[in-house]
């Protein structure tokens, strides 16, 4: 998502790179390949209009400081533009309230049954509540049985009365949640293949029944400027607190996002960025911003991280590494973390730089992990915590226990050695980049 239109910015903001201060006449070229960047990555003519006239007109009233480029400027500029665009502040689920009730509402295909799942495993995950999924769309096939699919997997309850009136269903679940402690309730109502006026009534009959938190529209990246008028539909009938944007991870060209906020005033709470139920990542707009224009998204890095390494076990890994002592068991250990990060490649993506160095292209096969996990695998433990000791009758045994070839092992000792020195001159801060 985003790379085409972020390559195309950044090739903008090249033209105006050594120049010796801000003109009009210096930066039109630039401003031209911002305005058809964001038109081909189907953002609305109005907003891209507003964007590039606000842009301009900021640009040419800069003082620009000898000691700031004129190009670091720009980019500062279309950087707080992008931002003001996708929201300005991240806007926070309600989550302070026993029970919060959420209602998730939408077209049908847009993944909303999916994402209810996603949501409650990211509410327990980070907020710590214990949840309750509610099966309310009675009309679509295996609706009930897929939710039901996805709390057995999660291990969270999916309260379900089978087809009968969505609103007797929902004043049960409450009754069921108080009854079992249950201090987040998410409502999975009936979509629709568009807006209807008799199911738009049931979703205000619920509505006005349970008198939700959270009215949240979760709609499909995908759609393109119909996302705005579905948008304005279910926001003028309901009253939306906030909209989900599914399937980001696919083949969309990201202009949506960039106009959903300002012509509907209707926030971007959370962002599907993969079909796996862990995800589902909550929306801020300045680090989408930082990711467009490449600067990366150390941020949220960083919680991934938080969410499988805590803080005593980092600490404990630094301390090891200044010491020198960071062996082939720690290495098992960090690998088996890494996994439950998601795919390598989505990771580096956020890096900053990273279309800049084509890492975004980059497919790491997991196979190569499971190769590295399975000759560490093969080690004793005194090897592993003392691999000075592998000489070759040993790197045999090792070769022939994990099913790899005893090059493919020493490849592997080097690697680690290099990633030992790199690491201990890292943690100590003497670190100098090869180049």
């Amino acid at each position: 998502m985003f790379e085409y239109m972020g390559d195309r910015l950044s090739k903008a903001i090249k033209n105006i790179k050594g120049m010796g201060r801000i003109t009009e006449e210096n930066i039109s070229e630039a401003m031209r390949e911002i305005r058809m960047a964001l038109l081909e990555a189907d953002v609305n003519y109005q907003v891209v209009k507003e964007f590039v006239s606000n842009v301009k007109e900021k640009a040419l009233g800069l003082e620009v400081n000898k000691n700031i480029n004129p190009d670091e400027l720009f980019i500062k500029l279309v950087r707080d533009e992008l931002i003001a665009l996708l929201g300005g502040e991240y806007k926070e689920l309600e989550t302070k309230k026993n029970p919060t009730i959420l209602m998730l509402v939408g077209l049908q295909g847009s993944g909303k049954t999916t994402t209810s799942g996603k949501l409650a495993n990211l509410l327990r995950k980070k907020h710590h509540k214990n949840p309750l999924l509610v099966a309310c769309d009675i009309y679509r096939p295996a609706a009930i049985e897929q939710l039901q699919d996805i709390g057995k997997s999660l291990n969270i309850p999916v309260f379900t009365e089978g087809k009968i009136e969505p609103t007797k269903i929902v004043s049960d679940a409450l009754e069921f949640a108080k009854e079992n402690k249950h201090d987040y309730i998410i409502i999975d109502t009936a979509g629709r293949l568009q807006i209807d006026e008799v199911l738009m009534q049931e979703l205000k009959d619920i509505q006005e029944l349970v008198n939700p938190d959270e009215t949240i529209l979760v709609i499909d990246a995908m759609m393109g400027q119909d996302a705005i008028n579905v948008i304005t539909g279910f926001n003028e009938a309901l009253g939306l607190t906030g909209t989900i944007l599914t399937k980001l991870d696919g083949n969309t060209k990201g202009g949506v996002a960039l106009s959903v906020r300002h012509l509907t005033n209707v926030p971007i709470k959370f962002v599907g960025n993969s079909e796996k139920l862990d995800g589902l990542a909550e929306f801020y707009p300045e680090r989408m911003a930082d990711r467009i224009l490449d600067m990366g998204d150390i941020l949220s890095i960083a919680e991934k991280v938080g969410d499988v390494i805590s803080e005593d076990d980092a600490k404990d890994q630094m301390k090891k590494m200044q010491r020198g002592n960071y062996d082939l068991e720690d290495f098992l250990n960090n690998l088996k973390q890494i996994k439950k990060l998601g795919p390598l490649e989505n990771i580096l993506k956020m890096l900053p730089g990273a279309r800049k160095m084509g890492i975004n292209n980059v497919n790491i096969d997991p196979k190569d992990m499971a190769h590295i996990e399975a000759i560490i695998l093969s080690m004793t433990p005194k090897e592993r915590r003392h691999p000075e000791i592998l000489k070759a009758s040993r790197k045999l045994r090792i070769a022939k226990g994990s099913g790899r070839s005893v090059e493919e092992v020493n490849r592997l000792l080097n690697q680690f050695e290099q990633m030992k020195k790199m690491m201990k001159q890292v943690s100590s801060g003497n670190f100098k980049m090869p180049f």
